[in-house]
């Protein structure tokens, strides 16, 4: 799926303040989804490894995140709580996950992986990497919702928060680089 991403994705228009987004989505066995999503843009890939390892300030610019809190640190190793709430068909809806990450700092990737929390699987990675042209950044998730979770309904919801938690990530990565 990274491979097909990478394939798809645009140039990148150097006029546009919020560059060019490609997300997959793939359903597997028992209800779960893989769900990728990229977005290309130009800044320092240090910019954005600086926001994605901010854990304490996450739910400040990322979309629908109402906390996140980091619990313990080994080493390169991480868990964080956090809190996801959202309005949905009138109703308010909150998951909440005890993550454990992994930071491979030199190769751009931060792996996570649910401990605990309100889904039976939630892990995935977060991906930076450089062409010659510019800076991306990759999303994979794979999640499979508790019994009797209306997985359609949450994977519509997926689909639109990830290209908006990007988005979150994109902005506040430039606002620390002062381009915005």
């Amino acid at each position: 799926m990274v491979q097909l991403l990478a394939a798809l994705v645009p140039p990148i228009s150097t006029s546009c303040r919020l560059d060019t987004i490609q997300q997959e989505m793939e359903r597997l066995p028992e209800g779960a989804r893989r769900l990728a999503i990229q977005l290309r843009l130009e800044i320092d890939p240090e910019w954005l490894w600086a926001v994605l390892t901010d854990y304490a300030n996450l739910s400040r610019f990322i979309p629908n995140l109402a906390n996140s809190q980091q619990l313990w640190r080994r080493g390169n190793r991480v868990g964080l709580e956090q809190v996801g709430c959202q309005q949905f068909c009138g109703l308010r809806f909150s998951a909440r996950v005890e993550l454990e990450l992994e930071e491979d700092h030199p190769a751009g990737e931060l792996r996570f992986r649910m401990v605990r929390g309100d889904f039976r699987r939630f892990e995935g990675v977060w991906r930076i990497s450089t062409t010659e042209a510019a800076t991306l950044l990759l999303y994979e998730l794979t999640v499979q919702g508790r019994p009797g979770m209306p997985i359609g309904l949450i994977e519509q919801r997926l689909r639109e928060d990830l290209a908006n938690n990007l988005r979150g990530v994109q902005m506040e990565a430039q606002r620390r680089a002062g381009l915005i």
